[in-house]
């Protein structure tokens, strides 16, 4: 007899997760105290990266016209979810194979209804 199990969670549930094992691991290895500090420091310096991993919704806005890069076609895309414990909505630029490359705008919100509604309201 085989027995598959599998186990889901909301992609906030495990972003709080990633943080909370990301800090306890940056203590380990720099003390007591310097966790939370580096954990945020490496979440502000690949922000686009953790708000695509972290988003619970998304919605096509349109395609980016770019001056510089004329090679790479990316969309504005919006999105909203949580990370850290907060709710967030934010517009990233995405490439067709999924992958974001930049963070036109992000903001944090009171709750998931609140981060939804800048989503759907986004342009």
């Amino acid at each position: 007899m085989e027995v598959i199990m599998s186990m889901m969670e909301s992609i906030g549930t495990a972003s709080d997760r990633v943080m909370a094992t990301l800090m306890a691991g940056l203590e380990l290895e720099f003390g007591h105290g310097a966790g939370e500090a580096l954990a945020h420091r490496f979440l502000d310096a690949e922000e686009t990266e953790f708000l695509w991993d972290a988003r619970a919704q998304e919605r096509w806005i349109g395609a980016y016209e770019s001056i510089d890069n004329e090679d790479l076609e990316l969309d504005r895309i919006a999105i909203c979810g949580r990370l850290d414990g907060r709710w967030f909505t934010g517009v990233l630029l995405v490439d067709g194979d999924g992958i974001a490359h930049g963070t036109l705008g992000k903001r944090f919100c009171r709750s998931r209804k609140a981060a939804r509604e800048a989503m759907l309201d986004a342009h």
